[in-house]
């Protein structure tokens, strides 16, 4: 059942794809107890964590359908209906998540979350979606020039099969839970992903090597339906919205430390890291990315701000 009047308390259902213990699911627990506090239990948030409702695809169709009311998603299905996110899940754009959110957090920000509330989304917060780097099973990359010849696992995104390619690798598309399988049995050489990951889904076990390049760091949104934000009265609105964006800086702390224990913990098992000496040479590799996205109207101008004010 979707989010719906009742004469003393509205259910509400919330929706995520982390277990418990993990900053995105703790930080929606904060937002959860927040809401219920400050609407005096009227409204009672039940959280569906570890995508036990379905993964993300089914995840919004059933946002959109009303089966859920709250939920967080990465930028993916989100620039569907905002194009103006794809510029933020290009590469080597952002040095960190602070340079990222310096945008969000202010008039970029609040330009995206129009588009996507016109489209049925209402961003509450936003969050991290991590730092993005790769990790390979054969060998320590630290050069443009060792990707050659390489296979890299990347997700169904053209942005992401492109920049691969553009560095002389091979993409190769796999659903991410058969990440670790693929770098065991050689299907692929390498893979990228944040450091959370890496270290919690054990891939470091099989590829030790990763280069800290941070090519993609991208946000993630907590969102709430406008089937039931149209249902809010003013007083409640504001108290969602003030739990939303305490959540969203819990979840940025929350990841921030946890980022430091999860490459205290590769390390310690024998993980091996390069830091980028040169950016420069990535960066004019992905010439043809960014010249394909700055042709496009929806884009462009959210790509120009954020390269404009480096």
């Amino acid at each position: 059942m979707g989010a719906s009047p009742a004469s003393a308390q509205t259910q509400v259902r919330a929706w995520n794809t982390h277990p418990d213990g993990y900053p995105v699911t703790e930080a929606m627990k904060s937002f959860i107890h927040e809401v219920e506090l400050g609407t005096k239990g009227a409204i009672k948030i039940e959280l569906f964590s570890n995508a036990s409702l379905g993964d993300q695809s089914k995840a919004v169709t059933m946002f959109k359908a009303g089966e859920i009311d709250v939920a967080e998603f990465n930028s993916a299905p989100l620039s569907e209906v905002a194009p103006g996110l794809k510029a933020y899940n290009l590469p080597f754009l952002f040095i960190d998540a602070a340079h990222m959110f310096r945008f969000l957090d202010g008039a970029a920000g609040e330009r995206l979350a129009e588009k996507l509330k016109a489209s049925g989304f209402v961003v509450l917060g936003w969050y991290n979606g991590g730092a993005r780097s790769f990790f390979c099973a054969n060998k320590l990359m630290t050069r443009t020039e060792d990707f050659a010849g390489q296979k890299i696992r990347v997700q169904q995104s053209e942005a992401y099969v492109e920049m691969v390619k553009l560095l002389g690798a091979t993409p190769v598309v796999l659903p991410y839970k058969d990440v670790l399988d693929g770098l065991q049995k050689g299907t692929v050489d390498c893979a990228e992903g944040n450091m959370v990951s890496y270290e919690s889904t054990g891939q470091y076990k099989a590829a030790k090597y990763m280069l800290l390049d941070s090519h993609m760091v991208s946000p993630e949104a907590l969102v709430v339906s406008t089937k039931l934000w149209d249902k809010l009265s003013p007083q409640d609105k504001t108290v969602f919205q003030k739990a939303g964006k305490s959540s969203a800086l819990l979840m940025r702390d929350l990841w921030d430390k946890r980022v430091v224990t999860a490459r205290a913990a590769v390390t310690k098992d024998g993980a091996q890291f390069a830091n980028v000496v040169d950016f420069s040479p990535y960066v004019r590799r992905m010439s043809p990315l960014y010249s394909k996205y700055m042709a496009d109207p929806a884009v462009r101008g959210e790509l120009l701000e954020i390269i404009s004010n480096k």
